[in-house]
């Protein structure tokens, strides 16, 4: 059965696929299937074995939602050849069928490419909606995200608490910074901010984590809409109205090290893990330095 979707319903599902982080599919479907078969085939930078994968009349829309063509995004996946790609994984974070014959799938990727014999990851969201075409599933509809060196959260977390005290977070973790020799960052942004769970996320990887664990104790302080702890962020010299997610590290002492005021956190989901941790090494206290 030959599935037509409009233009505004297309673009709808898969800007909420892309934006609704939902639990995992429950059990198989063609959809998936096929989902392996056009990873294999972007790995192997194959052109042609992507071609009929995509529906003629599929509909693609490129990063800030830019229409784009068929033709275009193949180029766009068999490119990662010349970049070094050596391998993809694919993590299905929600699937949604808005209409029969027609399911979608919101797609967590990490590519691994090798640049100057040097292994980098990047992570690309995309939704992909396929559609039944005389009992083979092909892709009828692509949105794709921008590729980034952080990965975007699966779920969101409560960074923010609503009723937590950061006046008196602050004070407990200089408390346990003077005992442990490290120092405190504060964090200000709020739990609507997609950057700062992205920020999050990257402070628990491998890359990351040791480091920042070790020199380190984090305090979330929570801006509401630019509307809480503003006292706390002029006493650290945070200016929010450049955006958060924002830092400033302070001595055990609880003396002002550095703020972030040309918004060096604020897109973090453009940041690589060696541009955190350059930020973490050079602000940590000297005495543990390795």
């Amino acid at each position: 059965m030959k599935t037509r979707l409009g233009v505004a319903a297309f673009c709808g599902c898969l800007v909420l696929a892309l934006a609704v982080w939902p639990s995992l599919a429950q059990g198989p479907h063609p959809a998936v299937l096929q989902l392996d078969v056009w990873r294999k085939a972007v790995v192997a930078g194959d052109a042609q074995s992507l071609t009929p994968l995509y529906a003629n009349s599929a509909r693609i829309v490129g990063p800030k939602e830019s229409a784009s063509s068929v033709a275009s995004e193949i180029a766009y996946w068999t490119g990662w050849q010349a970049k070094g790609l050596k391998s993809i994984s694919a993590e299905i974070e929600g699937t949604q069928e808005p209409q029969p014959g027609f399911h979608v799938l919101s797609i967590q990727l990490t590519l691994v490419a090798s640049e100057s014999g040097t292994p980098k990851r990047y992570f690309i969201k995309i939704a992909q909606g396929y559609a039944e075409q005389n009992g083979v599933w092909k892709i009828a509809a692509e949105q794709r995200e921008e590729a980034t060196r952080l990965k975007g959260p699966a779920a969101k977390k409560d960074l923010y608490p609503v009723d937590a005290n950061a006046k008196q977070e602050i004070e407990e973790a200089l408390h346990t910074a003077a005992k442990s020799r490290k120092r405190v960052m504060l964090v200000f942004g709020g739990n609507w901010c997609y950057d700062c769970h992205v920020l999050d996320a990257a402070f628990h990887t491998p890359e990351i984590a040791p480091t920042l664990n070790r020199n380190y104790v984090v305090v979330h302080v929570d801006v509401g809409e630019y509307n809480k702890n503003l006292d706390l962020a002029k006493k650290y010299e945070v200016p929010l109205e450049r955006g958060v997610p924002a830092a400033a590290v302070l001595d055990s002492d609880g003396k002002l090290l550095v703020s972030q005021k040309n918004q060096e956190f604020e897109k973090a989901r453009s940041m690589a893990p060696e541009d955190i941790l350059a930020f973490l090494n050079k602000w940590k206290p000297t005495a543990v330095q390795r």
